[in-house]
């Protein structure tokens, strides 16, 4: 009996030595590893824009409506909706909620057992349409004894930019789109106050997105520059985002923040220009340019802003 008590308990201590020769380094690698993903830090997270349901101003609906032309203002709101959701989700900076998809998204997470609001977001962007012209032109050729006539089409919008948990106003700005094609034909109609065309349509509206888009990612991420090589520089701009060859965008260095000294309040960093590049290539997510004229600092992580030509 003593015999076998013995053997049992030798079992048992070389049960015990296997098990923790066995399990310590595991646990130390669990140990290291729980370690190393505290210290990680977090990728960062896409800033949440939720986008209002394009409107056009009172006075101007009632306008259109006295003189038929309503159905050209609906058009337009719905034809920019779509174009401006898209134009902002191609900037590749946001995660876009769009107002005008409320009810599908609303029941879709209700039915996932999700919760869902616009009010989470980050930024919201509103828009408003509040210009809308469309005439004809005719030019006389006395010399050639004819006449040409033209349709033009015209709208603005004013673009306001707010932080969605303080109704902070960030940014705001107008911006305005025509169609000023020398060749345009009238379209569906010989006077004034015929419809738009369908390809005229588009085409205005996704101009106009593109410039508010850009704007919007502008205001919350300036294009900066990602890499440098001799005299090319690569930046985080691509495709969709209103960047092309043949652009000239300056570079600016960032100094100090400054604060004003009257209300204490953040006016951003210094910003000291230190050169020009040309866009030489665009990609899907990046773009490539050159350094024209003198270089007094363009390196990595410097703002570019495009230069209005």
């Amino acid at each position: 009996m003593h015999s076998t008590l013995r053997r049992s308990v030798a079992l048992s201590s070389i049960a015990l030595s296997l098990c923790l020769a066995v399990c310590a380094p595991l646990a130390a690698q669990d140990a290291t590893t729980a370690t190393a993903t505290s210290s990680t830090p977090a990728a960062p997270a896409l800033k949440t824009l939720a986008v209002g349901k394009i409107k056009a101003t009172p006075a101007l609906l009632a306008n259109a409506e006295a003189n038929r032309r309503r159905n050209s203002i609906d058009r337009m709101s719905q034809a920019l909706d779509g174009q401006l959701i898209a134009a902002l989700q191609q900037t590749r900076k946001f995660t876009v909620l769009a107002r005008s998809d409320a009810d599908a998204l609303i029941e879709e997470n209700a039915a996932t057992g999700r919760a869902f609001a616009f009010g989470d977001s980050d930024l919201t962007l509103v828009v408003t349409i509040d210009d809308f012209q469309d005439f004809t032109q005719t030019a006389t050729f006395a010399s050639l004894g004819k006449s040409a006539t033209k349709r033009v089409i015209r709208f603005s919008t004013v673009a306001k930019l707010y932080e969605t948990k303080t109704n902070k106003l960030v940014e705001t700005a107008n911006f305005q789109e025509q169609n000023l094609d020398a060749e345009e034909a009238l379209a569906n109609s010989s006077s004034s106050g015929g419809e738009l065309s369908d390809s005229l349509l588009v085409a205005l509206t996704r101009r106009m997105s593109e410039k508010v888009a850009q704007r919007v990612a502008d205001v919350a991420f300036p294009a900066r520059i990602l890499a440098k090589t001799g005299k090319i520089v690569t930046i985080n701009r691509g495709d969709g985002t209103g960047i092309a060859p043949g652009q000239l965008w300056e570079v600016f260095a960032l100094g100090e923040e400054l604060i004003d000294p009257d209300t204490g309040v953040s006016l951003g960093r210094e910003e000291v220009s230190v050169g020009r590049v040309r866009v030489q290539r665009v990609t899907a997510a990046t773009a490539q340019a050159e350094v024209t004229g003198e270089d007094l600092g363009v390196a990595r992580g410097a703002i570019v802003r495009r230069v209005e030509q």
